[in-house]
């Protein structure tokens, strides 16, 4: 921005003043709005890649589909699956976007009772839906929150929907797995939309969304540190990579120390662990008492507090949790594993 000289100014000097303001004027609501949008658009890289809320406010997810009730004489026509279109596609157990199925039906009556199972790589069924009266044509959906029997999260890997009738009969279950392959070949051999039925699920994530490394001896769990030994496990980025919840959970602490930095820490959702983060960029938006959800955005990695490289220090700590009576375990080869499929 110009600035005038000291004195009086003439009638030509404001209307120039008032011009250059405006332009700077212009320019900042232009700098903000591009400030903005990329973050926003690392927010959504983080819901693209994880599964996860596309703000670190994000909502709590929508509820899952009620099982349902098997139809006391259940019945269906000669069945065909019209459309089927599963997402996302890789999903986190407390994640904010949980797996669903969307389907079409294609029927030889108008109401058709349905069974929809959750089955595993191994064809096991974890999880089955019930879905009475269902005409064809018409869409429905069916929204599974990873939990298993007994409302355990299910195991890592990969799941699929599957549609049958309740009744058992063959002729219909028959049609319906006809219609499945006629389906497949032609979304193979033209412009068809495929059918999507299966997925990926996830219990964890890692917890940096981008380019990383697990540093040298130094930045490992127990290493030497002056009068005492190192809680967790250091792992190199560029300051400014967004972090994002390993474990959704319960915020437990969210503040500022002078070893730390910036730090939050989050009481992981039916693990009994507690999660720290440390040397965050700037304080997290998320406060004591909030509900994350894994893979949301939680911060940036920085260099905060005692820290003389951009990076995350990371820790897991047993029940009863972080300094409240647990104790800390080396996380490393958890974030090995985690890495692999994030």
């Amino acid at each position: 921005m110009t600035r005038t000289g000291a004195g009086p100014q003439t009638y030509s000097d404001r209307t120039d003043a008032t011009a250059t303001t405006r332009r700077a004027s212009r320019w900042l609501v232009l700098l903000a709005g591009a400030i903005a949008a990329l973050l926003g658009c690392l927010a959504g890289v983080a819901s693209a890649a994880t599964g996860g809320a596309p703000t670190p406010g994000g909502g709590p997810p929508p509820p899952p589909s009620s099982s349902g009730v098997p139809d006391p004489a259940p019945s269906a026509g000669t069945l065909r699956l019209l459309s089927a279109t599963t997402s996302p596609r890789k999903s986190f157990y407390y994640g904010v976007r949980t797996p669903r199925l969307r389907y079409v039906i294609g029927s030889s009556q108008q109401d058709n009772d349905l069974q929809i199972d959750v089955v595993d790589s191994t064809g096991r069924t974890v999880k089955v839906f019930y879905r009475n009266d269902i005409a064809p044509g018409v869409p429905d959906s069916i929204r599974w929150d990873g939990s298993a029997a007994g409302g355990h999260p299910a195991r890592n890997g990969h799941y699929s929907f599957r549609i049958l009738p309740q009744s058992g009969e063959q002729l219909a279950r028959r049609s319906l797995q006809r219609s499945v392959r006629r389906a497949r070949r032609r979304a193979s051999s033209s412009a068809s939309p495929p059918l999507t039925l299966g997925f990926d699920l996830y219990a964890f994530a890692f917890p940096i969304l981008g380019a990383h490394d697990f540093g040298g001896a130094g930045g490992r769990f127990g290493a030497g540190r002056t009068g005492h030994s190192h809680e967790g496990q250091d792992v190199m980025a560029r300051c400014g990579v967004p972090l994002i919840a390993a474990r959704g959970g319960r915020v437990q602490y969210s503040g500022f120390q002078g070893a730390a930095g910036n730090y939050l820490v989050i009481d992981g959702k039916d693990t009994g662990f507690d999660m720290a983060y440390m040397h965050l960029l700037r304080p997290s938006p998320l406060r004591p008492g909030a509900v994350v959800r894994t893979g949301q955005p939680i911060g940036l990695v920085g260099s905060t507090g005692d820290a003389s490289a951009c990076h995350l220090h990371f820790e897991i700590w047993t029940a009863p949790g972080w300094y409240e009576g647990g104790h800390p375990i080396d996380p490393f080869l958890l974030l090995k594993r985690w890495d692999r499929y994030s």
